[in-house]
């Protein structure tokens, strides 16, 4: 069995050729249509800043922090694609050029092309916010980090503080903004994070990859499934015999209270975990690599998620 994909696209010839154009394009575009990009004229006769976020989960936070001081897009942000082997168009190009705040997430996630459009057109007055920078992460480390409370606290910080300094006229309307955000937009999604660390932590439950791993650390759960396997089906590796016989008796041992997979990457491996659980009794429940529906706001989607994931654990323990 060979996992569907790897952080960051594989690229063969053919990709290497239009990934090269695309970055043509993209400088071509600011030399000649610097005035015309997506975006870029109306929000410049506003007054406002155009944000461009690789990744419809900092771009929704994006957004939502920069209210009618921002216009604001996400390059990815239709369920049915894969992060992780994107392929950038040559209008991910274009509105990249023009950008004056752009958000990429880093940490081995869209390192293969993300950097190589900003770097093909250079701006100073461009900021570039890298999640895995504002983290102190290393390429190697999870890159799933809007699954962790306190790494989205922390982008929260970071994206404000890019707006208070591209437009420090506004820097006050940017800190209630943020106020408003933490307090009220999150309302919801810090309660549910909450009450499912009070009411379950320390609970043992499986995965299907390491998109997992950072929720189940906020949350107090105690993610059984060996961290090799995450990696490797994260990763688009084949896992070991040694690490899918592990899971197999977990799940047959009923050592594991719920299996949560991503939806967006279920392999044959994972298919066959998923109907073990089932058949075991054991509540499944699914996560997903970006806004599901692709209309939520960042706090819909992780509310939403929090809740399946509770009443998947309620089921398993008998907690109401």
């Amino acid at each position: 069995m060979t996992a569907r994909r790897a952080h960051g696209p594989r690229r063969g010839p053919g990709r290497t050729r239009t990934f090269a154009a695309l970055v043509v394009a993209g400088g071509l575009a600011t030399t000649a249509c610097a005035t015309t990009a997506p975006g870029s004229a109306s929000a410049a006769g506003r007054g406002r800043i155009d944000v461009v976020a690789a990744e419809n989960s900092w771009g929704s936070i994006a957004a939502q922090l920069g209210g009618d001081k921002v216009d604001a897009v996400s390059l990815i942000s239709n369920p049915q694609t894969d992060p992780h082997s994107y392929e950038p168009t040559a209008a991910d190009a274009l509105r990249i050029s023009s950008a004056r705040l752009f958000i990429q997430n880093g940490i081995g996630y869209d390192s293969s092309w993300a950097p190589s459009l900003v770097a093909a057109n250079p701006s100073s007055a461009r900021t570039v916010l890298t999640v895995g920078d504002v983290l102190g992460l290393p390429d190697d480390a999870n890159p799933h980090q809007w699954y962790s409370h306190a790494s989205v606290y922390a982008v929260i910080d970071a994206i404000t503080a890019s707006y208070q300094r591209i437009d420090p006229a506004d820097a006050s309307y940017f800190a209630e903004r943020k106020t408003w955000f933490e307090t009220t937009a999150l309302a919801e999604y810090n309660q549910l994070e909450a009450a499912i660390k009070a009411d379950y932590a320390g609970t043992p439950i499986g995965a299907s990859e390491s998109i997992v791993s950072p929720l189940a650390e906020s949350l107090g759960l105690d993610l059984l499934t060996p961290a090799s396997f995450l990696k490797d089906i994260s990763e688009g590796a084949d896992p070991t015999a040694a690490d899918k016989n592990a899971i197999d008796q977990q799940i047959t041992d009923r050592r594991i209270k719920v299996y949560v997979y991503n939806s967006q990457n279920s392999t044959p491996d994972i298919q066959a975990q998923i109907a073990s659980a089932r058949q075991q009794g054991i509540p499944v429940t699914t996560v997903t690599e970006t806004l599901s529906p692709a209309g939520d706001t960042f706090q819909q989607w992780m509310a939403g998620q929090l809740r399946s994931l509770q009443a998947a654990l309620a089921e398993a323990t008998g907690h109401e």
